[in-house]
């Protein structure tokens, strides 16, 4: 005989409804799982005691699907919040978080994503502060969608500004490019390779304070690669700054698989989403040191290119046998519901 179905608890519209349902599911989920000192209050707000200048950032997170390899919605929507202030060179203190379910949700799926989501903020040494859940009927949403907004205390001795660019300034990554686009991708194509293309969503703030805590204001300017990838971003500062940016194609870093999934589905790594990327454009002195700090907390850093003001608001690519290219703005989406 054949076994007999579990039937698992859906989200309901009485879930959202403001009554007993919903506090029901605010407090066996929501309050269970990121209780802390602020949100424990469950008042309408929160009630902060900041001191120091501010950076402040909101982001919504859309992307399908909802767990994928190396991570999930929920974690995505913590990091790249946290991430966002610490480009701003912040610390990262709170966040809101505010949900919109679809009707029809798994419970348990909705358990697992606020569990990522504490075990992400806790990663990060950031508080959830105070939220919103709604729900809407079937058919009018795809699962779920989040929203976080963060605060973050600017950090004494940064001064990240697209001002401070000086022509010659190094140009900085992290790591390898692509790997969440790429994991996102070959999830929805249900492609398979030798070894798994996992997204590199995380939490960058403690790379970001590192950096300044040691530099201080030599850090220039900082920008995640996010949609559009590292290209877009390379696009968005010589726009702002009003110079170019040189790159070196072997020196820019993109694991194997994941540019065999790229070659295989048509796409550009320089154009592809990433969720643990940022550059640093620093002087050209300090490169080296950079480098190595990003290399002793666990990072595989490249030096990529530099500013140009030669090459005035374009975006140069060399290769390794001395060929140049303009690498030209992303134009329309080339990979939907990517965060």
């Amino acid at each position: 005989m054949p076994e007999k179905e579990i039937k698992k608890d859906k989200i309901n519209l009485h879930h959202g409804s403001g009554g007993e349902h919903t506090t029901k599911l605010l407090n066996d989920v929501i309050f269970k799982y990121l209780a802390n000192p602020i949100l424990n209050q469950k008042h309408d707000g929160a009630f902060l005691d900041i001191q120091g200048k501010l950076a402040f950032s909101t982001d919504s997170y859309v992307i399908t699907p909802i767990f994928f390899k190396g991570g999930n919605i929920g974690e995505l929507a913590v990091n790249g919040t946290v991430n966002d202030l610490s480009m701003c060179g912040a610390i990262p203190k709170y966040l809101s978080l505010a949900f919109i379910i679809e009707e029809g949700f798994d419970h348990d799926d909705f358990v697992e994503i606020v569990k990522s989501i504490r075990a992400a903020a806790d990663k990060a040494g950031v508080y959830i502060v105070t939220g919103d859940t709604k729900v809407v009927q079937k058919g009018k949403g795809d699962k779920i969608y989040i929203n976080t907004s963060g605060i973050g205390v600017i950090h004494e001795k940064a001064n990240i500004h697209i001002d401070s660019i000086q022509d010659g300034d190094a140009l900085i990554i992290n790591h390898a490019i692509a790997s969440h686009g790429m994991a996102i991708m070959s999830e929805r194509e249900g492609l398979k390779f030798e070894s798994e293309i996992l997204s590199d969503t995380a939490n960058l703030n403690k790379l970001v304070e590192s950096l300044i805590d040691k530099f201080g204001n030599q850090i220039h300017f900082l920008r995640d690669a996010t949609r559009g990838g590292l290209a877009s971003v390379l696009h968005e500062i010589t726009a702002e700054c009003k110079m170019g940016v040189h790159l070196f194609d072997d020196q820019i870093p993109v694991d194997t698989q994941v540019k065999s999934a790229c070659e295989l589905l048509g796409l550009d790594p320089l154009y592809v989403a990433n969720e643990g990327v940022f550059v640093c454009i620093a002087p050209n002195e300090i490169a080296k040191d950079i480098v190595q700090l990003l290399g002793d907390l666990g990072e595989s850093p490249s030096i990529i290119g530099n500013v140009s003001s030669s090459v005035n608001g374009k975006v140069i690519l060399e290769s390794s046998y001395g060929g140049k290219r303009v690498v030209s703005p992303l134009i329309g989406e080339q990979l939907p519901r990517i965060c």
